[in-house]
């Protein structure tokens, strides 16, 4: 299997922080996303961002596969596995348990993903080194946020075995769910987390998402159909908005359970100009710095 430059498919440097990654993720998951993107090649390209940021955004999956890298690997070099992953060293082989992809922000993780962390990222980086409880076996299950919203389920394969596992509404991250008889010698616990969104960003049963709008659309107001888990909705931009205002739709956010009120979607505005494209954008923002002619920045 061929070595990946998780870094380069980022375009973030090696000692890049958390922020920064995740910044890097986000406006390259934006790009490419196929309901957006009309660039040939725009789906391979955001399977390979969110499969490189489910590397990295991870301390420990990220620790792995930086001890990997440290020993000089370019892209492209072929790259030998150990049984049970890359420097597993030991523990519980997880390759037969997720293999339909849902342990991940995209699915559908390449050879090297899953020879370096297990299929669908349960590997060495995940723990492996823990045993479970007696007579049980854990791992650890990503899951769509969309899922999470709606409450359904998702399909798993055990031990060559394909299984449905219901995912309740609004269930929490480090909640368990047991598949009773499914683990190795006993049940199978599998421990929820949430997994990557391209969009959407989690605080709480919030739900972040940021917005970009042109300055003529935060200068005068405007209504733009926004994205949440339950579909688009229509938001309204008030004039006379700056960048980094947050506005709240209330209840658009992960819904509670036992009884706790569900979330809202924070949206959060990012001021963003077109670059122009033709003769007449060019002579629009000509006319548009005439009018602006005074310094606007208030120094």
């Amino acid at each position: 299997m061929q070595f990946k430059d998780y870094y380069q498919t980022l375009g973030v440097e090696p000692n890049a922080g958390e922020a920064e990654i995740k910044t890097a993720y986000r406006r390259l998951a934006r790009k490419y996303h196929p309901d957006v993107s009309k660039e040939a090649g725009a789906e391979e390209r955001f399977k390979a961002v969110n499969e490189a940021y489910e590397a990295l955004r991870d301390p420990q999956k990220r620790a792995a596969y930086d001890q990997l890298r440290s020993r000089g690997y370019r892209p492209g070099d072929e790259v030998q596995s150990a049984p049970g992953g890359f420097g597993n060293g030991g523990g519980y082989d997880f390759d037969e348990i997720f293999a339909s992809g849902a342990g991940g922000a995209g699915g559908g993780f390449s050879d090297f993903f899953e020879g370096l962390f297990g299929r669908g990222g349960f590997g060495a980086a995940q723990g492996a080194h823990r045993p479970p409880p007696r007579g049980h076996t854990r791992a650890k299950l990503a899951v769509p946020l969309e899922v999470v919203h709606a409450g359904s389920s998702v399909r798993i394969s055990v031990n060559n075995k394909a299984l449905d596992v219901r995912i309740p509404k609004g269930i929490r991250p480090g909640q368990l769910i047991r598949l009773a008889g499914q683990g190795e010698q006993g049940d199978l616990l599998l421990e929820i987390e949430y997994a990557a969104h391209p969009q959407f960003e989690v605080d709480g049963r919030n739900i972040i998402y940021t917005l970009s709008v042109a300055p003529w659309e935060a200068a005068l107001g405007a209504t733009i159909n926004v994205p949440t888990l339950g579909g688009q909705v229509e938001l309204k931009i008030p004039a006379d908005s700056e960048a980094g205002r947050k506005l709240r739709l209330r209840g658009r956010g992960l819904p509670g359970s036992g009884g706790a009120a569900a979330g809202d979607q924070i949206v959060e505005l990012e001021v963003e100009a077109p670059k122009p494209s033709n003769d007449g954008q060019r002579k629009a923002y000509r006319q548009l710095a005439e009018a602006f002619a005074q310094d606007w920045r208030g120094d």
